[in-house]
């Protein structure tokens, strides 16, 4: 499929599970996908993901073919793909040491 296949949406690599809106989406509006029509059950910001398809639980979210999150539940087809459905696969990050070995201004 090619990107304007997917209507006000945008498939940034085939390896992508997500759409990306390029434009405000209202809530009820069609969208086709591969398998079949998705109605979007809220409105969708511009530049926000929705489901390519069913993504499972536990499932990693792919962006530009690569890992973005973990989905925290099943996501339906068309479904809006954002913090409140997925958490962060990014590297942890490490914290700076001073000097003497003492963690830089971060007390845990």
């Amino acid at each position: 499929m090619t990107q304007t296949d997917f209507g006000p949406f945008l498939l940034l690599s085939d390896k992508d599970n997500v759409l990306v809106a390029r434009a405000n989406s209202p809530e009820g509006l069609e969208v086709r996908l591969e398998d079949g029509t998705a109605v979007l059950a809220r409105a969708i910001p511009m530049a926000h993901k929705i489901a390519r398809r069913a993504i499972a639980e536990g499932e990693v979210i792919l962006k530009y073919g690569m890992p973005i999150g973990i989905a925290t539940a099943a996501i339906s087809a068309g479904e809006h793909v954002h913090v409140h459905n997925i958490r962060s696969a990014y590297t942890p990050t490490h914290m700076l040491q001073d000097a003497d070995g003492v963690s830089a201004g971060v007390s845990l």
